[in-house]
């Protein structure tokens, strides 16, 4: 049978399973396939740091050498589903067979555990995951959990306890024994932070993020509870351990003295990992609480942009309030530009205007955006040493960059992307924007070449993926489209421009009911997604359900006037169904939008039957001077 694992989060903080499972594999795929540790060696490191050792990274990433006031950038939410299908890969590569493995206290466990075993459970066919937990975790079907129990006299390190109250604090407070439990609390406080005290000792370094700080927290040392509490902190920060950060950063300020400098570190890196799971109330109530204890003129200047961006970077448009968040950006500016150090000034400064400056985009406002990034650019050359604050500059180009984009100045815009990759080469997101880039200005190799490159660096980045399959969709290589459009799907479900693009190859290749489940997945997702109701029109089409194809059509156009391809379709199905006025009709209104040879080649078609041979005769002329090569009736 399996060996069980204890997944509960106490034991070892984020990937406590991920990372037992990692360090059953690891060692032996070292020997035996070293390339295959070395292409997951991000996933690897993150989730086990205490294989770091054994697995060297491939590209060191600039944030490993920086000092945690110059480390600025935390990794989105989603970087966990990246490492989980890191993890998930290197696992199914690994396997020569079926296998198991069971897991208990998973109602306990960490949220990057309880993502990784639902991939796990999706990705590799050849595991078989019996997870135990009282309850189903959130987010899982009653049928995703099966019970699974420890032998009752051995606790999850082996070790064999009679007393009951040394089994409870030997397990780290995992063990759901009431008894132990009951032992545990009769003893006297002095001893009981003593025990917790001794078993902190026992801990090696690994188990910093998960018992340690547990123990020092009940044991007799403050300073050290702090410390272990800050260093598990810091981090999940870094590494994108989100929802870690919220149940320990809240740990670390009820220990430490308000409005001191840990304290505030403690409260700026928890209001930053709350709003980026979401918990933006609970994120601005710790602003709130900064704003009362300190009268740093620093912090008060990081609080209020962070407040601001609570509300410029909410994902959801209709609750933004961008007059609030101006409000509050601006606050950050007056204080910061009264900060006495020249170089201090520099940094916070310039990174308050580069807030503003998002804020400025979403107002529409390119011209205002670009001045005040290049304004952050001024600062941090003029006043700060030429090493120092490297993360920011890289930010502060790439995001000049975005704006010279959207400007028009593709080459300048280049060049920028072009010093952020520098600034740090393992940092996949410039290769893929600068890719982007590339590809709108005819340089569709050099694209090609970066988006594989976002994907070499890895953990699976779903993006690079879906960006190659529309640079091959361009090119007419539908099956390798198809191929990359599947393992963006595989790798998030819930990736919803997949399902527009696959559907819409799907159409092309003529596998409609292959099509019509992605579009039935798709609308589950946007139930009024544009995109995916034309296809389903096209979809309607084929099928003769005229009706049914009409009402599709007239939704796409009705969420998205501007979407050519739904007019095209629409007078198709006009044309079939015998109405030439609205077919040449739909046809102006998807010309208008973009000439096209076939546009014109299929209205000239509607023109003639309806006897304008001369409008029809100029479509023709029309579309051979758009493309020579096009089919027409004469």
């Amino acid at each position: 049978m399996a060996p069980l694992i204890n997944g509960h989060r106490r034991v070892r903080g984020p990937y406590t399973i991920g990372g037992a499972l990692l360090r059953a594999l690891v060692p032996a795929a070292l020997e035996r396939a070293p390339d295959l540790v070395a292409a997951y060696a991000v996933a690897i490191r993150a989730a086990a740091p205490d294989l770091r050792p054994l697995v060297p990274s491939q590209a060191e990433p600039l944030s490993d050498g920086l000092h945690e006031d110059e480390r600025i950038l935390v990794p989105a939410p989603r970087r966990t589903l990246r490492l989980a299908n890191g993890i998930a890969e290197f696992v199914r590569d690994c396997l020569d067979g079926p296998r198991a493995l069971r897991v208990d206290n998973v109602h306990e466990a960490d949220a990057t555990d309880r993502e990784l075993l639902a991939v796990l459970m999706r990705r590799v066919p050849a595991l078989t995951v019996a997870v135990g937990a009282p309850t189903s975790p959130d987010g899982w079907s009653e049928t995703d959990v099966v019970l699974v129990t420890a032998p009752p006299a051995e606790d999850d390190t082996g070790i064999r306890v009679d007393d009951y109250a040394e089994n409870f604090i030997a397990s780290d407070g995992t063990t759901d024994d009431p008894r132990a439990y009951a032992a545990y609390l009769a003893l006297p406080p002095a001893e009981r932070a003593r025990a917790h005290d001794r078993r902190a000792a026992e801990l090696t370094g690994e188990h910093l993020l998960g018992a340690v700080p547990y123990h020092r927290e009940l044991g007799g040392d403050r300073e050290a509870a702090l410390a272990a509490l800050w260093t598990a902190v810091d981090h999940c920060v870094g590494e994108g351990f989100l929802h870690a950060v919220a149940e320990l950063g809240p740990r670390g300020l009820r220990l430490a003295a308000p409005g001191s400098d840990l304290w505030w570190r403690f409260a700026h890196r928890t209001a930053t990992a709350l709003a980026g799971i979401g918990r933006r109330a609970e994120a601005f109530e710790i602003y709130e609480s900064a704003r009362r204890a300190s009268v740093d003129p620093a912090v008060h200047a990081a609080a209020a942009y962070g407040t601001a961006m609570l509300d410029a970077r909410d994902p959801d448009p209709a609750r933004r309030d961008l007059g609030r968040a101006m409000g509050w950006i601006n606050e950050a500016i007056a204080v910061s530009t009264l900060l006495p150090d020249r170089r201090e000034r520099a940094f916070k400064l310039g990174f308050d205007r580069n807030g503003r400056a998002l804020i400025e985009l979403r107002q529409g406002r390119i011209d205002e955006a670009l001045r005040l990034v290049e304004s952050a650019i001024e600062l941090a050359e003029r006043d700060l040493a030429p090493d120092a604050h490297p993360q920011h500059r890289m930010v502060l180009f790439a995001n000049r960059a975005q704006l010279l984009a959207r400007a028009g100045r593709r080459a300048d815009a280049l060049e920028d992307f072009d010093r952020a990759v520098a600034i740090d080469p393992a940092f996949p997101d410039h290769y893929l924007d600068r890719g982007n880039l590339l590809l709108a200005m005819g340089r569709p190799q050099d694209a090609l070449a970066d988006y594989e490159t976002a994907i070499r660096l890895g953990p699976p980045l779903p993006e690079a993926y879906y960006n190659r399959a529309e640079l091959l969709l361009s090119a007419g290589d539908l099956d390798a489209a198809l191929a990359d459009l599947d393992h963006v799907l595989e790798l998030d479900p819930a990736f919803l421009d997949a399902y527009v693009n696959r559907a819409g190859v799907l159409v092309m290749l003529d596998e409609d009911e292959a099509a019509r489940r992605d579009v039935e997945a798709g609308l589950v997702i946007d139930p009024g997604n544009p995109h995916l109701h034309g296809v389903l029109g096209q979809l309607e089409t084929a099928a003769g359900r005229y009706g049914e194809a009409r009402a599709a059509f007239d939704t796409a156009l009705a969420r998205d006037p501007g979407l050519a391809g739904a007019w095209a379709n629409r007078a198709i199905l006009r044309y079939q169904t015998g109405d030439l006025d609205g077919a040449v009709a739909d046809l102006t209104r998807a010309i208008e939008l973009g000439e096209d040879a076939a546009l014109y080649a299929n209205r000239a078609v509607a023109l003639r039957d309806l006897g304008r041979s001369d409008e029809a005769a100029a479509d023709l002329t029309r579309a051979r001077e758009l493309d020579p090569g096009i089919d027409v009736e004469s």
